[in-house]
């Protein structure tokens, strides 16, 4: 578990973009079964978290296209509901930081670890755009 003070920054970055912050399983729950788009952040203390992955979803949230809904969860810190959203992602094995895109609650479009680390933050809000285009 990574503490709260390091974190928080890392936190702020979304939050402060609109995105919800869930910190149980019921949230995650909850969250993904609302209808319409719900974009879920698994968000980390990692460099490809803050270089690519959390600079890439607050690019591709400024279009016009976007989803209904903006979650994140944690990883290292909030274990409850990072493993619920996982769970969600299934078939997907878990990765941080990873970027899922649900509709009406069924996984559609999935960004794990490797399709972030090494590429730049505007190549990740691009396929993410291209995803809302398509299901948003």
């Amino acid at each position: 578990m990574y503490p709260e003070e390091m974190v928080n920054p890392m936190r702020a970055e979304l939050s402060d973009a609109g995105f919800e912050e869930l910190y149980s399983a019921g949230a995650v729950e909850n969250a993904i079964a609302k209808s319409g788009t719900t974009l879920v952040v698994v968000n980390s203390v990692c460099g490809c978290a803050a270089r690519n992955a959390r600079p890439g979803v607050i690019e591709s949230i400024s279009g016009q296209k976007k989803p209904d809904h903006l979650v994140t969860v944690f990883a290292g810190v909030d274990k409850e509901a990072v493993d619920a959203a996982r769970g969600f992602m299934f078939p997907f094995p878990p990765s941080s930081p990873s970027i899922a895109l649900f509709k009406d609650g069924e996984l559609v479009h999935m960004l794990e670890r490797h399709h972030i680390e090494g590429r730049p933050a505007e190549l990740i809000a691009d396929n993410l755009k291209d995803a809302f285009a398509e299901f948003c």
